[in-house]
């Protein structure tokens, strides 16, 4: 199963539309998780639209529209790992610790807000993995996104991908 994984989208006020790269991605992914800062419906409306599956949830900056629809925290079985989606895990200090308390019947918990790519795995075995964002670097050298794959109940190939610098409209 391949997976793809993204958050901090912040359509449109760090972009017009998600990069093209990114949208690729999403047509070759069985999957898609987003965790969360979409900011806009219509980036919800675009990735339900082309997803074969879509696993998401609301962030700190998105409003009443997208809570309504989509959850602080999902969770779903995705060839035979327990995954769980939420937006903010608190600072990077301990991180691994808290999450392993708040989530422990989980193999992997995808996470966002920092925009900050982030691959770890706590005591326990549970494995953090942040995306970072497709749409706006922070202090990061390049926007990013990350995809791997499942099977046999493992993680394969987590792989981050650095886009490169916007030098042309991204498109929706």
């Amino acid at each position: 199963m391949r997976l793809l994984l993204t958050s901090d989208t912040h359509v449109p006020a760090r972009a017009k539309g998600l990069p093209r790269e990114l949208l690729a991605a999403v047509d070759e992914a069985d999957a898609v998780i987003h965790a969360g800062d979409w900011t806009d419906e219509p980036t919800l409306d675009l990735l339900e639209s082309r997803c074969r599956r879509l696993i998401g949830v609301y962030g700190n900056n998105d409003g009443p529209p997208l809570r309504r629809r989509l959850p602080e925290v999902a969770r779903a079985r995705l060839a035979g790992l327990r995954f769980g989606v939420v937006h903010e895990t608190g600072a990077a200090t301990g991180r691994e610790r808290r999450c392993a308390e708040r989530f422990p019947d989980l193999d992997v918990l995808v996470f966002g807000h920092s925009h900050i790519p982030w691959d770890s795995t706590a005591p326990g075995g549970l494995r953090l993995l942040n995306p970072g964002s497709p749409t706006d670097r922070r202090r990061q050298p390049s926007c990013t996104f990350m995809t791997l794959t499942v099977s046999d109940g493992a993680l394969h190939d987590v792989t981050l991908h650095r886009l490169p610098p916007r030098d042309r409209p991204a498109r929706r």
